[in-house]
């Protein structure tokens, strides 16, 4: 959970009120943003923030943007437009593409800067930096004095001695290498580039160095001070999305320090990349239902007075009637995913303690589940013939569930901001994650016999969440013998057991040996596969002994028995 420090007198004017001095008055005030004072005094406040998705109120503009309108000081949409283009064009080299591929910039002009302003500014920065940019490696944030910089900008690449600048809050020039040496951020973030042979420069139409992204910006350019009225900002990363949602936060943050927001052109060479133009500050809507509110909140709010609650918490009405509510989104509001999260924000309008307390009006008796007998009878099973049950992540990646198992990447569900890059997605299926087990299990002796009981995530359309869980069984024998009739018979052995017919159809799948699998048929349904994994697959795996398996679905198996 983020911690920002702020400035009182700054967030107060920001504001137009003063703050209560009484730390239960202000954490009354400070739960509509769900934070809690941890630190106060006379200039300085310090706020933990139970919502780490918000990164809009990580600033003190965000925050009293947030605030004004619960407090009822301001209400709606606050708007926020592109008054025109910067002149700005940025140009792309090609070779960044697998180093730092992506840049967004904007131009804020006539913002009123103060020291305090200053310095709340570069904790935002740091902060975004820091959480959202996962330690700059995802993103990274760069402010300039824009009246030195001469477009048109080129966010290009250089060799490690090739170019030397003066870094921020250094007095003597050095080289890209010298500055990972020397530099206190250069050891902090060197280690970001420094697998690459080259690494990212932005410097303007004279050369005049700018930053080197992500580690420091040159100490002519990249320095605002009191004096600074036009601010150039620049957003580089390795994920898109996220360096345009970084860029819209810091460009609205300066334009509620009175600046004016211009574009920027950026140029991508990369094929297929449209040339874009930054920031896209277009307002979102999302439809609500007025019975999808009351449900979820319990209370039986109409139509107006859920738009009332919206407007204090910031958001806009395109349109409504009786039953319906086209609610507009700010830009800057990056986190709302669903409509569940605008429920959320109604309630916290509210006020939760004004929700009265209710009792379930139906006594229940806890029992476990059909489901949950029929799973636990098939791990009794796998136990009884001789597998060892092992439990792996949902969360995977495309090497693993596809490149080490052979096959051509597919569709599935990714994460929009993982944290590793071992886990950017859902898995689809078990067989990976046990051969991944099986690769870290090599100084273990064989035979080995591995199962798992768990869940896979594909897409499903019809759903409201466009996604479907699955829940499946998959094992694996390694050993010297493996082979397609020791899987086959303990697949008759599980089946028999549950009662369950089924038929086999010999099918090609990539990860196994062409001829040695089959689909397993419930009826006319295919329900899993069977066979021998493949042997470049085992090598992909560093595994050495042949290896058989088997996956099947659980939710099919029980329908197949039961009808449900």
């Amino acid at each position: 959970m983020p911690t920002v420090e702020l400035n009182r007198e700054d967030l107060e004017s920001l504001l137009g009120m003063r703050l209560p001095e009484d730390v239960e008055e202000l954490n009354e005030i400070l739960a509509y943003v769900k934070g809690e004072v941890k630190g106060l005094d006379y200039e300085e406040i310090r706020i933990e923030l139970k919502d780490s998705n918000r990164a809009d109120i990580w600033s003190a503009e965000g925050l009293a943007r947030a605030l004004r309108g619960f407090l009822g000081l301001e209400g709606g949409l606050k708007e926020y437009r592109v008054a025109g283009s910067s002149g700005v064009e940025v140009y792309v080299n090609p070779r960044l593409k697998d180093i730092r591929p992506y840049i967004g910039c904007a131009v804020v002009k006539d913002v009123k800067l103060t020291d305090a302003a200053i310095r709340q500014i570069m904790r935002f920065q740091d902060k975004m930096d820091q959480t959202y940019g996962r330690n700059r490696r995802r993103t990274s944030i760069g402010l300039y004095e824009f009246d030195l910089v001469k477009p048109p900008l080129h966010f290009t690449v250089a060799k490690p001695k090739e170019i030397s600048f003066v870094p921020l809050e250094f007095d003597e020039e050095l080289t890209l290498e010298e500055i990972l040496e020397k530099h206190p951020k250069g050891r902090d973030y060197g280690h970001i580039v420094r697998q690459f042979p080259v690494w990212p420069i932005f410097m303007d139409s004279e050369n005049h160095v700018l930053s080197f992204p992500p580690i420091i910006n040159s100490n002519d350019l990249g320095r605002i001070t009191e004096k600074t009225r036009n601010v150039l900002i620049e957003v580089t990363g390795t994920s898109y999305e996220t360096v345009l949602d970084t860029l819209i936060n810091v460009t609205v943050a300066l334009a509620d320090r009175g600046g004016a927001i211009y574009s920027a052109e950026i140029h991508y060479p990369y094929l297929g990349m449209a040339d874009d133009v930054t920031p896209n500050l277009d307002v979102d809507t999302i439809i609500l239902d007025v019975s999808y509110v009351q449900r979820f909140i319990g209370l039986k709010l109409n139509a107006s007075e859920i738009i009332s609650l919206l407007e204090k918490a910031r958001y806009g009405i395109a349109e409504s009637s009786e039953t319906r509510i086209v609610v507009q989104v700010p830009c800057y509001r990056v986190d709302v995913l669903h409509p569940i999260d605008v429920v959320e924000d109604i309630a916290i309008a509210y006020d939760y303690n004004r929700i009265p307390d209710e009792w379930p009006q139906l006594a229940t008796v806890g029992k476990i589940s059909d489901e949950t007998i029929f799973r636990d009878y098939i791990r009794e099973i796998m136990v009884g013939l001789g597998f060892q049950e092992v439990l792996t992540y949902i969360m995977s990646n495309p090497e693993t569930l596809f490149a080490k198992m052979n096959l051509k990447p597919s569709r599935v569900v990714e994460l929009a901001n993982p944290k590793i890059t071992s886990m950017t997605c859902l898995r689809n299926w078990l067989l990976p994650s046990l051969m991944e087990l099986l690769s870290h299990n090599v100084h273990v002796d064989y035979p080995q016999r591995i199962f798992e009981v768990g869940y896979c995530v594909v897409h499903d359309e019809k759903r409201e969440n466009k996604t479907r869980d699955i829940e499946k069984l998959a094992c694996v024998n390694i050993h010297s013998n493996a082979n397609f009739t020791e899987a086959k018979a303990q697949l008759d052995a599980l089946l028999s057991n549950l009662g369950v017919k089924y038929d086999l159809e010999e099918t090609r799948h990539e990860s196994f040996i062409e001829g040695r699998a089959g689909k397993i048929m419930l009826g006319k349904k295919e329900a899993g596969i069977i066979g021998e994994i493949h042997p470049q697959v085992l090598q992909n795996w560093g595994l050495e002994n042949p290896a058989s398996a088997f996956e099947i679905s659980i939710d099919q198996l029980r329908q197949h028995k039961y009808g449900r």
